[in-house]
């Protein structure tokens, strides 16, 4: 008995090509009757009906005789080599005496003729040669067919992991995406707190009109979000135009004491980044720095492309004191809005960005970016998007 794989293979084998068996076969034995009529019936002159009429006769008996044969020789297919091939020699050996027997006593009653016995060796040897030229054949049949198979399985099975893979990386894409965006969304509460703080306290201060266009300013901004898909790629000059209303609410509380000072080179306005990315980092600046200076302060955003990088430089005049440098030792230490900014750098660009802040010894703070630059449509976020088109490919 077969396992069950052995059967599922065979029947795929077997059954599939049944058109395949029936030409073989007929294809073989009028072959076979041609080769015979002309090499030796015609040849000997034998032309009466009775000589080509045993010459289609033997073919019949030899096609009737090769479907069990056939049979045998299938069930022996999950046998080993050496058996297959012993096998194979030991029935080709009594099928042709078997079909030998039957040719010469037909050949004898059809054309009368006497002493045909005598040369019964002559016709076996032919007869054997025949029927391993037939198993020679169905063989041939066999690998083939078993090649074809395979091809098949081997194909499909590709198929199916490329549908394995791309259902990961539009997984991976979908789970990226979604990171993205709670990242992104978690910056217009840090911020919307911190602003509301301020404008209460204007409220407090009896500085109606001051507050009343603070939050006039922040009305416009949080517009300006909700309206923009948080996990798009924007131009650097987009972003500047973002941050320009962020500065506006900010400008309401510092007034002149507040400036800003943006040298953008040409080629990099073009760069994508991800929107809001610098607004947490002025935030931090005007917080930890210019909040505390008297004098207020300057805020310097410097963007060049160095090598086909994205060179961003954040700095500020300093609040006059010394900060603690601790603080922005590490991003576990740092507040929402720098954490947040760090992870987000982190899922877009994995393992391909720096993000480094530095104190310098006036306590001013120095923030730099270097991202890879990217001026085309889709942006860094759609990376995992161009994987799946090559799949699909």
């Amino acid at each position: 008995m077969f396992d069950t794989t052995t059967q599922v293979k065979l029947k795929l084998i077997f059954e599939k090509p049944v058109s395949q068996f029936w030409t073989m076969q007929l294809g073989f034995w009028l072959f076979l009757c041609l080769i015979s009529l002309f090499t030796l019936t015609l040849w000997y002159d034998q032309g009466n009906w009775s000589y080509i009429g045993h010459v289609f006769l033997q073919a019949f008996v030899g096609l009737l005789l090769t479907l069990p044969l056939y049979w045998i020789l299938v069930q022996l297919w999950p046998k080993s080599v050496a058996i297959r091939i012993s096998s194979s020699i030991v029935l080709a050996l009594i099928v042709s005496f078997v079909w030998t027997l039957i040719r010469v006593k037909t050949f004898i009653i059809m054309t009368k003729e006497q002493n045909v016995w005598a040369d019964f060796g002559g016709w076996y040897f032919g007869s054997i040669f025949i029927f391993f030229c037939w198993i020679g054949l169905f063989y041939l049949t066999m690998y083939y067919n078993l090649l074809k198979f395979e091809h098949s399985a081997m194909l499909k099975a590709q198929a199916k992991t490329q549908e394995e893979q791309l259902k990961r990386v539009k997984a991976q894409s979908i789970a990226k995406e979604a990171q993205i965006k709670m990242l992104r969304y978690q910056l217009n509460p840090h911020f919307l707190y911190n602003t509301l703080n301020s404008i209460n306290s204007l409220i407090e201060s009896r500085e109606h009109q001051i507050a009343q266009k603070m939050t006039i300013q922040l009305s416009k901004f949080l517009r300006f979000s909700l309206e923009n898909n948080p996990d798009s790629m924007i131009n650097l000059t987009e972003e500047i135009n973002i941050l320009n209303l962020f500065m506006d609410i900010e400008k309401v509380r510092f007034g002149e004491r507040l400036t800003f000072d943006f040298i953008i080179e040409e080629q990099a306005e073009k760069a994508k980044i991800p929107s809001l990315l610098l607004q947490p980092i002025v935030e931090n600046s005007m917080k930890h720095v210019i909040a505390k200076n008297e004098n207020g302060g300057t805020i310097k955003i410097r963007a060049k492309i160095v090598q086909n990088r994205l060179i961003l430089e954040l700095s500020d005049t300093g609040s006059g004191e010394k900060i603690n440098k601790r603080v922005f030792d590490n991003f576990q230490c740092k507040g929402v809005g720098l954490r947040n900014t760090n992870e987000r750098l982190g899922v877009i660009y994995p393992n391909n960005y720096t993000f480094n802040m530095q104190v310098l010894p006036s306590g001013a703070l120095k923030t730099t970016i270097n991202i890879p630059y990217d001026h085309k449509e889709m942006g860094a976020i759609k990376l995992q998007e161009d994987k799946v088109q090559e799949l699909l490919i």
